[in-house]
């Protein structure tokens, strides 16, 4: 295979946003997995089930869920290994303040979190938008008195779109949607690593537990929208390019506490999120399949192995290729608030959400060169 190299003429401002892209892919790589979440379809408390997703092949270290645990390994273990450091070498004037405002700052993620524009703003995210580039389209006037959710489709392989467009402050959210704060919803694990939890609050994640979702939509006022990735680890796998699989059947959580607290629901659809990266071929019934989705059984994690583009050549490696990416907000579903809903109207309402989420997909899909015989495919 003949290796294509970059240019060495490359303008700066494409070099940075290869190296603002990189140091976002290599958190990942570091964490080893990107914890992905799913909501039961038991509404009744509308349970987070840990998806750890793996997310770099060569390492030996994966998380596993483990009697309703996940346990999680490299980035925890360096940050848990620099308080260790602090206490060995009697930094008492360091960890003993830390640990403090731990102890007591444990539950702010379940509370709205606590970002900062600062951090937000940063010049390395505006250059991370734009080597995509990543845009966000609105296509309906949302009311800022009334609280939403935004379910996220597809879930791609990392999931940029969804980061760059609502972790940021350099996509178009706050010109397309004044007067809204959006909250985009993580699985707990991520907060529970020292020191790495202040910085990922400082983007705006906050958990996705039943609590955190409550405490957004509960807000007074109105002006609030949480954003959840819907298909987590399941459909990671899915995730090939020209490909448009959607696991969200079985996924009725979300629409339960849509109902209980009269919040709206509006399908996102993110147009380039597949085209990122390529997959090793594994078709259903095929044995990579078969064992990928064994491992995520057994072990609690997904395992898609995937590959692009290098930094220095366009051939192979890890980074994204420059795809963009088109984030498409639909019209929201109005929700009548039933604080104890049943089967049948969660049924109904669900199905009402699948077929406004298959109605975008169509309207948009030509504007994105998504061919005519294309349609969506629910698992």
């Amino acid at each position: 295979m003949k290796v294509e190299f970059a240019p060495l003429n490359i303008p700066l401002a494409r070099r940075l946003q290869t190296a603002a892209v990189l140091q976002w892919v290599l958190s990942f790589l570091l964490l080893a997995c990107n914890s992905e979440h799913s909501y039961h379809n038991d509404g009744s408390h509308c349970q987070v089930l840990a998806r750890c997703q793996a997310r770099w092949p060569l390492c030996v270290s994966f998380p596993t869920v483990r009697g309703g645990r996940c346990w999680y390994q490299p980035i925890s273990q360096v940050c848990i290994g620099i308080i260790v450091i602090l206490i060995i070498h009697n930094y008492w004037f360091l960890y003993v303040p830390y640990m403090t405002w731990l102890y007591f700052d444990w539950r702010t993620p379940e509370q709205g979190g606590r970002r900062s524009n600062w951090v937000r703003s940063w010049t390395v995210w505006r250059y991370f938008k734009d080597y995509f580039p990543i845009h966000l389209i609105k296509t309906w006037d949302l009311d800022p008195s009334h609280n939403y959710i935004f379910g996220f489709h597809p879930h791609g392989v990392l999931v940029a779109g969804a980061f760059g467009n609502f972790c940021t402050n350099y996509s178009d959210f706050e010109q397309l949607f004044p007067g809204f704060t959006a909250y985009l919803h993580v699985l707990p694990f991520w907060f529970r690593c020292p020191l790495f939890r202040e910085y990922l609050m400082s983007s705006g994640p906050v958990s996705v537990s039943k609590k955190s979702v409550s405490h957004v939509l509960s807000k007074e006022g109105g002006g609030n929208i949480s954003v959840i990735v819907l298909g987590g680890a399941e459909e990671s796998l899915d995730a090939h390019p020209g490909k448009f699989t959607l696991f969200i059947r079985q996924r009725k959580g979300f629409v339960k506490i849509a109902l209980t607290h009269g919040a709206s629901l509006v399908p996102v659809f993110s147009f380039g999120e597949n085209e990122l990266f390529k997959q090793v071929n594994n078709p259903e019934g095929s044995w990579l399949r078969t064992v990928q989705e064994r491992l995520q059984k057994i072990m609690g994690f997904a395992l898609p192995l995937f590959h692009a583009r290098g930094i220095f050549q366009y051939n192979f490696g890890l980074m994204p290729y420059r795809k963009p990416i088109h984030t498409v907000v639909g019209r929201p579903i109005p929700v009548h608030q039933t604080l104890h809903p049943t089967t049948e109207q969660i049924e109904e309402l669900h199905h009402t959400y699948m077929e406004e989420l298959k109605k975008l997909f169509e309207a948009h899909k030509r504007k994105y060169g998504i061919p005519e015989h294309e349609t969506l495919i629910f698992k």
